[in-house]
């Protein structure tokens, strides 16, 4: 059975997603949250962009979960998916991919879960 050239190239970016998406989302959660935070409140703001500080590191740690779980979702469905097709060098591939993507994406989800505990527990701005 061949696919389409179009379903083909949604299956790559989703693929190229569920690899990289939740590190991507990881990234961006430790420098919007952490440093533009530790940047506003250490000249003295207590907010960014008119957003408090504390609202502003919750809603930069939820994003970007949000985003981690969401590649995290799409990894899970594209191995069940090539677990079923038959064996060939492009479907091993695909395979592989969506289980680093598992793996990464889940330590991402892990990691962006700690910095939003230590968000909770730390004080924003001293």
């Amino acid at each position: 059975m061949t696919t389409r050239p179009s379903t083909r190239r949604a299956a790559r970016w989703l693929l190229a997603f569920a690899v990289v998406g939740g590190v991507l989302a990881w990234a961006l959660h430790l420098l919007v949250a952490w440093a533009v935070v530790e940047v506003a409140c250490s000249i003295g703001h207590r907010d960014v962009a008119g957003i408090p500080v504390r609202l502003f590191a919750l809603l930069a740690t939820v994003l970007p979960g949000v985003v981690a779980v969401a590649a995290l979702a799409v990894a899970w469905r594209l191995r069940l998916r090539h677990l079923t097709e038959p064996e060939g060098r492009r479907e091993r591939r695909a395979r592989f991919l969506a289980e680093l993507g598992l793996g990464l994406d889940a330590l991402s989800c892990l990691m962006i879960v700690f910095g939003a505990v230590a968000v909770a527990v730390l004080a924003a701005c001293g």
